[in-house]
């Protein structure tokens, strides 16, 4: 199902023998709880089912119990490292545990032994991070004194918690990141709208009630009434991609589309993959952890493809009318890779640009610095935004906000910079 799969250990042998005199149901429910602080979506139903599953498959061999817990507890293909990791350190692989361990320490040198490398110590230090509360809990249990390390070095961890990648954060950078989004406010610009108010240094005339007042005195004193437009903030559109490259921004976003949502009305969310899904009922809740349960239960492509040409067609087709009324601003959130090679795509995104009064793409691919518009799902978004911008940490989130509270140009400035890759 997950394609080639981390080689368990071998046959030979029980997992560790493990507790006798019925410890073992009290170490699989604590295996559940460091999955799920290390990101795992692992509640009480899959605690049970895995207790189950164990005793139906039995003990035997050590690769027999690993699968059984695999099968329960692993149904995405980015749990699979996850798991594995979590799983050799709890039930006691030495060398393992050691090299999880020194992840704890400071990190003063970047790795560069490659992308996967990278990324596989990215997700021990998840692992690390999920364990080591345990770790410091039976140190204090057997009377060991606990040493502290001073990490401090001359940045403060704000200013770090700033820079730092969605895709680099542990649980616990995460968890500060969300709340940093949640106490964001977004100051959208105010646009004059069609309809007047009274207002005495208006600079229109309202004949109504200025006849109405005159009536009033027995028409010998006319008093000119004034009045002036009505300034409202333009709705607000958000189109975000939770295809599989945009999975780990994707969730940080949804907090931040719930943060909008909670901050002003007419915030109108989509999320799209392989299918266009309207959660803006949801985000209204004002309770995170309901509203993305209620998104979860509705959205079924998770993780998937993206055919944004698609998705786009949809929304143009049954929902620009309803939510693009009154000079509409839309942040598209995606890396532009699609599955259909930008098919119909050029098309779909010249009718959204025409449809609203700013568009604004928002790419985590732009945080790199020799990023070129190379595929064709970019190619054929770029030349109809407004906007170009990257969203990959806390501070380009905050630029937007700036951005949000400005009118701006209606070009894309960003396209000339690139005018001879478009060409």
């Amino acid at each position: 199902m997950f394609g080639t799969a981390p080689v368990p250990p071998s046959d030979s042998g029980s997992p560790d023998d493990p507790p006798k005199g019925g410890r073992l149901a009290e170490n699989i429910m604590h295996f559940a709880r460091a999955l799920r602080a290390a990101g795992l979506p692992v509640g009480p139903g899959k605690t049970l089912d895995a207790i189950r599953a164990v005793e139906t498959a039995g003990l035997q061999h050590r690769t027999d119990f690993y699968w059984t817990l695999h099968a329960v507890f692993v149904n995405r293909r980015d749990q699979k490292e996850l798991f594995d990791q979590a799983f050799h350190i709890f039930w006691r692989d030495p060398q393992l545990l050691e090299k999880m361990m020194s992840l704890l320490l400071p990190e003063l040198r970047a790795d560069a032994d490659g992308t996967e490398e990278a990324e596989r110590k990215k997700t021990m230090r998840r692992i690390a991070e999920a364990l080591a509360p345990k770790s410091r809990q039976e140190a204090e249990e057997n009377g060991e004194q606990e040493i502290e390390v001073d990490a401090t070095l001359t940045v403060s961890d704000d200013e770090k918690l700033q820079t730092r990648d969605f895709e680099d954060m542990t649980n616990s950078e995460m968890e500060e990141a969300r709340r940093a989004m949640a106490r964001m406010r977004l100051p959208l610009m105010s646009v004059k709208t069609r309809r007047f108010r009274p207002s005495p240094n208006g600079a229109r005339v309202d004949m109504r009630r200025s006849f109405r007042s005159t009536l009033k005195s027995g028409g010998d004193i006319v008093t000119l009434e004034r009045r002036t437009r009505v300034e409202r903030h333009p709705p607000l559109v958000v189109l975000c991609d939770i295809s599989g490259s945009m999975e780990r921004y994707s969730r940080m976003m949804l907090h931040f589309m719930h943060a909008m949502t909670s901050d002003r009305d007419r915030v109108h969310s989509f999320l799209f993959g392989t299918r266009l899904s309207n959660i803006t009922r949801h985000l209204r809740n004002r309770d995170i952890d309901v509203a993305l349960e209620r998104i979860g239960d509705q959205v079924q492509d998770w993780s998937g493809g993206t055919r944004i040409g698609a998705t786009l067609e949809e929304f143009n087709k049954y929902w620009s009318r309803r939510v693009l009324g009154q000079g509409a601003v839309v942040l598209m959130i995606t890396d532009g890779l699609d599955r259909d090679a930008g098919d119909g795509l050029q098309l779909e995104m010249e009718r959204l640009h025409k449809s609203c009064r700013r568009l604004i793409w928002l790419n985590p691919l732009l945080r790199f610095d020799g990023f070129e518009p190379k595929a064709r799902g970019i190619r054929a978004i770029l030349p109809h935004v407004d906007d170009f911008r990257p969203v990959h940490n806390l501070e380009s989130l905050s630029q937007l906000a700036e951005a949000l509270g400005e009118i701006g140009p209606r070009r894309l400035e960003a396209a000339r910079n690139w005018s001879g890759e478009l060409s």
